[in-house]
């Protein structure tokens, strides 16, 4: 699930929306109390649901719930689940990071837990080169989801892909093949755009050479570029290309964060680094971060003043009135204004407090 699936659920409302989440687990014998887990969870949400309704009013809604139940395979679980039912839309959603266990009932899905793994786990996006199709997926760690919207998969459907090349006396087919392949995969990076905007991940870019270096010619995401994995991988599974792809990716991200100390240590000197929660909350709202850099381990229970613009702490993240930890609120509107987050192990921020945003300007 990415950032736009996340906003498309936060957008939903009306009351009463139900939110199942728990841990879920990969193998047997693990995997065989999940049923059970969902099973009870269920029977909670039901019971809460009967005692605001009467059985007419809520029966469709608990039809739409045990179906969408039923149809989960636990063979293929991962480390966690997400069940969202209300009166329009029923969505199961397999996660490759462990959940709580929670039912919630509200006038908008819970959502709140998905963000917090979310910013907390190495996650990139896959580019899969090829002519028939180029294939996109979101990877958190070693597992892959294909993208099939926005786009993808996209075959190459003009001269050198599904439609012959121009021939006669003169013309060299094989320039005229590698110009169509560079329209064609434009055209991918295109369509990659706007996935790029809801979720500014890292990119693997996966390819034969000639792919690979096609694409590096003509994208305008050279920056996001993380690594690349070079072969042909037309029918290679999702599982099978997310073990070659994540120990690329894992070292990748590790030497990624090695490089960004020296990038943080030359901000400080151009005075273009803000330092503790409550400068990095202001200076985040206003669009001015480039890179947050965040230890791992840092929550900030906090309250809000009226402007919205300075925050005190909070003993109590579950008070009334008290955000439950504002370092996912800043996390989350550094990347809605296109910067990017960065997490490293505890004690490396120490002189910022925990956490540093490399500014813009």
């Amino acid at each position: 699930m990415n950032r736009h699936e996340v906003k498309l659920l936060q957008q939903i409302s009306g009351y009463p929306a139900v939110t199942i989440t728990l841990p879920t687990h990969r193998t047997s014998p693990e995997n065989q109390q999940d049923p059970i887990r969902v099973k009870n969870l269920i029977a909670q949400a039901t019971k809460r649901l009967r005692e605001e309704f009467n059985n007419r009013e809520i029966a469709p809604l608990l039809d739409r719930l045990e179906q969408l139940a039923g149809g989960i395979d636990y063979r293929q679980t991962l480390d966690g689940l997400a069940l969202f039912v209300n009166s329009d839309i029923a969505r199961a959603v397999q996660l490759p990071f462990t959940l709580r266990e929670n039912v919630d009932i509200g006038t908008n899905f819970l959502t709140r837990d998905l963000v917090f793994a979310m910013n907390r786990t190495p996650r990139y996006w896959a580019l899969v080169l090829s002519e028939k199709p180029t294939r996109l997926y979101e990877g958190v760690r070693d597992v892959l989801v294909e993208v099939q919207e926005g786009g993808f998969p996209n075959n190459h459907e003009g001269p050198g892909g599904e439609q012959s090349l121009p021939g006669g006396f003169g013309i060299k087919k094989s320039a005229y093949r590698d110009e169509y392949h560079k329209k064609f995969f434009r055209q991918i990076d295109t369509a990659l755009k706007p996935f790029l905007a809801d979720d500014p991940l890292p990119i693997v870019v996966v390819g034969v050479d000639r792919f690979l270096s096609f694409y590096n010619e003509v994208t305008d995401h050279k920056d996001a570029i993380l690594t690349t994995l070079q072969g042909s991988h037309d029918k290679t599974s999702p599982s099978e290309l997310a073990k070659l792809i994540w120990p690329l990716a894992k070292v990748a991200l590790t030497e990624k964060r090695q490089k960004v100390f020296l990038e943080l240590e030359k901000a400080v000197g151009e005075g273009k680094v803000a330092s503790t929660i409550s400068e990095v909350w202001q200076l985040a709202g206003e669009g001015r971060g480039y890179l947050l850099l965040v230890e791992k381990d840092f929550h900030y229970p906090a309250r809000v003043d009226e402007t919205g613009q300075q925050i005190m702490p909070a003993d109590d993240a579950t008070a009334p009135g008290v955000i439950d930890d504002a370092v996912d609120d800043v996390i989350e509107t550094v990347l809605s204004k296109q910067g990017q987050v960065m997490f490293v192990e505890n004690g490396q921020l120490e002189t910022h407090q925990r956490i540093a945003l490399i500014l813009r300007y």
